[in-house]
């Protein structure tokens, strides 16, 4: 430590520990700086050369580079960059494909939050998104253009859960000369890892899966080193980049995310199991096994839809709940319900949602690790009417 004197205020805003050089944490220690010191003119110029790793934290950060990394690793990708949302990774996966005149395919089941981005926020940038339904009578050359750059997927879909061929998908659009973008985000890469079926980038809202506990907002983008080099760009361009604090949770949290996928897709397995038979619901969405058939592991995912038979009772299901809280997000360790209608598609019009089933009546369910025992009586006594 430099020796700066014995007045106060200067030994005070002096104070701190040398870098360890000897002592190796276990954990990955919270670089919780916004800018790296340099000690010398020279040290400087070497990282503008490509020779040093870190100057500021917006353009990156260890804890930020532990994350993408990880994930990348996960996903078979070979780079990956975090961002301070899965919104800003969406984003950033877009725009390193996208310009000004091109055209974007899109299920017709797309998140709202990307069809909003899409729609009402990238269109003004002369970027047009065309929704199509992705079943066994659509021909997705029938839609192409010559405009169209980008093919984007989401491997299951939200809130209906809808699981498409992702294989069969990504070579069409190959073959047709798309590059293609898919959201990973409810299978999470311990079910299905996109880039082994030619997917170019993968996506994650971070918040969900990866991070696991509901205490952490991030976005991971992966794919190419070129693709991910660019969307680097745009992440620190439009000050997207990811907080280290929030970087070092997510990166703690997808630590246990196996175990946390295995107990939650089983539990979401038998809570399926039970509103199927169940009298005030008329209708389940859980993906099948034939469906996710190309999935890495026999396993469905933790997400659980359905539709109550009466329409009029939806108030008074969110009312009658006791320990399961309503929230509009997913996949934290602790089972939650959301309304599409009112949180994740409110930029749906009444159109769009009738068209794509969803009701005033659904009910979007993400399971958490609890005894299974307990979340179904929690759901029979909501359900009591």
């Amino acid at each position: 430590m430099m020796d700066v004197g014995e007045r106060f205020e200067t030994t005070a805003v002096h104070i701190g520990h040398p870098p360890l050089r000897q002592a190796v944490s276990k954990a990955t220690p919270i670089y919780q700086t916004s800018v790296f010191a340099f000690s010398s003119l020279e040290e400087v110029e070497n990282y503008y050369a490509g020779e040093g790793e870190y100057l500021y934290t917006r353009n990156g950060n260890p804890n930020q580079v532990e994350l993408a990394s990880a994930v990348a690793r996960l996903e078979q990708a070979e780079a990956g960059v975090s961002a301070a949302s899965g919104m800003g990774a969406i984003m950033a996966g877009l725009l390193a494909i996208l310009s000004s005149g091109d055209h974007v395919l899109a299920s017709h089941e797309i998140y709202g939050g990307t069809y909003a981005l899409l729609h009402n926020e990238l269109s003004r940038f002369g970027i047009e998104l065309e929704c199509i339904v992705l079943d066994e009578g659509t021909s997705l050359a029938s839609h192409v253009r010559p405009t169209t750059k980008l093919l984007f997927l989401e491997t299951i879909t939200n809130p209906l859960l809808t699981v498409v061929d992702l294989p069969f998908w990504i070579r069409q659009a190959k073959e047709l000369g798309l590059a293609v973008m898919v959201d990973n985000t409810f299978a999470t890469p311990y079910l299905v890892q996109p880039i082994t079926f030619g997917a170019d980038l993968v996506v994650h809202s971070g918040t969900k899966y990866i991070g696991g506990h509901s205490d952490v907002t991030c976005g991971v983008l992966v794919g190419s080193r070129p693709l991910i080099a660019r969307a680097t760009e745009i992440v620190v361009h439009y000050g997207a980049s990811l907080s280290p604090f929030e970087a070092w949770l997510a990166a703690r949290g997808l630590k246990t995310l196996a175990v946390r996928m295995e107990r939650q897709c089983d539990n979401a397995s038998e809570v399926a199991r039970f509103l199927r038979s169940h009298p005030a619901v008329s209708r389940v969405y859980y993906p099948s096994q034939e469906a996710t058939s190309f999935f890495a592991r026999p396993k469905q995912g933790a997400m659980v839809s359905f539709t109550l038979r009466d329409e009029s009772k939806i108030y008074d299901f969110y009312r009658a709940l006791n320990w399961i809280p309503f929230v509009p997000s997913l996949a934290g360790v602790e089972t939650s319900v959301s309304h599409p209608v009112t949180t994740s598609h409110r930029a749906f019009s009444p159109e769009q949602r009738k068209a794509t089933g969803i009701t005033m009546g659904l009910v979007r369910m993400s399971v958490g690790i609890e005894a299974i025992d307990d979340i179904v009586s929690e759901l029979a006594r909501a359900l009591r009417w």
